[in-house]
């Protein structure tokens, strides 16, 4: 079992920046692939960016240029650097560690974090 716990949500103004952090419990944590996903008012969870174990990336188009994903495995953490952040950008922000297999997937969540982006 995988927990994940997040932080660094919080209330920032349009234009700001924050940074979302997630820890990992699983020593094996390198052999996963991670990813921060988000999930509005009223809307369905969508991916974010991802970082595969050997340190590909992949963002959403509307986060790209200004959202960084990074993964520390001695530190069992992944980060999400926001910056340029709008109103839009606003929703719980879930941390997301996957292992794959040859014929399934396994998916763990933390709990989420919410960040507002208002003034």
């Amino acid at each position: 079992q995988v927990q994940l716990v997040e932080s660094g949500g919080g209330l920032v103004q349009p234009g700001g920046s924050l940074r979302l952090s997630c820890a990992a419990s699983v020593s094996i944590f390198s052999m996963y692939m991670l990813g921060w996903y988000r999930q509005a008012p009223g809307k369905q969870r969508e991916l974010v960016a991802t970082v595969t174990s050997g340190g590909s990336t992949n963002y959403a188009d509307s986060v790209k240029d200004r959202f960084t994903i990074s993964r520390d495995n001695a530190k069992n953490m992944v980060d999400l650097q926001m910056s340029s952040l709008t109103p839009e950008d606003t929703a719980v922000y879930y941390c997301n560690a996957r292992r794959i297999f040859p014929t399934r997937q396994l998916d763990y969540w933390g709990q989420g974090t919410q960040v507002t982006v208002s003034s």
